[in-house]
């Protein structure tokens, strides 16, 4: 099976590229997703004994959470610490399942995939791509959104433009939606021969 990274910066259009996949039928997996779920499940109670008052009604508030970290940026490695190993244990059981049921084709989407520092073991990475002014009015539209927050979710990440060094695919998600979907399925289209020569060409 033929293991997809997808990254980019916030904002870059990463749910809208990982929507098309899954519009192909390819499995897809979102880290961001996942998180969402550990907030309500396995993570709630680690959490909220590193960081008391986040989590109510057996959930951890993210607006809590995220007032803490902006106190004390510093405890954010603290949070990934606890975070960061169940997200990687639902991805190393969907990449399995995946492949188990017959999967030419498996797509992660992960934020800080060049950031923290692991080896995926991916066959290839797309990075998403916009344009600075456009990244920076899409995040500035999301709720709860200020221009401290924005400034220090930058701060953690890596250029854009060092991400597209990187990448062995660049989509730049800048024009109509429609355009990016049929980007995905050109992509598709040229990433299939890889599929068949990982097969032993079936």
């Amino acid at each position: 099976m033929f293991r997809l990274g997808l990254t980019g910066s916030i904002a870059t259009g990463k749910s809208t590229v990982l929507a098309a996949f899954a519009d192909h039928g390819v499995p897809t997996f979102s880290a961001d997703a996942a998180v969402h779920r550990l907030y309500r499940g396995a993570a709630v109670a680690p959490v909220e004994a590193a960081f008391p008052g986040v989590a109510h009604d057996g959930k951890i508030d993210r607006q809590a959470l995220s007032a803490q970290l902006l106190e004390d940026p510093d405890r954010l490695a603290e949070l990934e610490e606890i975070v960061h190993p169940l997200v990687r244990a639902e991805i190393t059981a969907f990449l399995d399942t995946a492949e188990a049921e017959g999967a030419e084709l498996a797509v992660v989407d992960i934020p800080l995939l060049y950031e923290n520092g692991v080896d995926w073991g991916f066959d290839a990475v797309v990075v998403t791509r916009v344009d600075p002014q456009i990244q920076r009015e899409r995040v500035l539209a999301r709720p709860g959104m200020t221009v401290e927050k924005l400034e220090a979710i930058l701060a953690r990440q890596m250029p854009q433009a060092e991400k597209e060094a990187r990448a062995d695919h660049v989509l730049d998600t800048g024009k109509p939606i429609a355009d990016t979907r049929a980007e995905v399925a050109d992509l598709l289209a040229r990433l299939r021969p890889q599929h068949a020569g990982r097969d032993g060409g079936t």
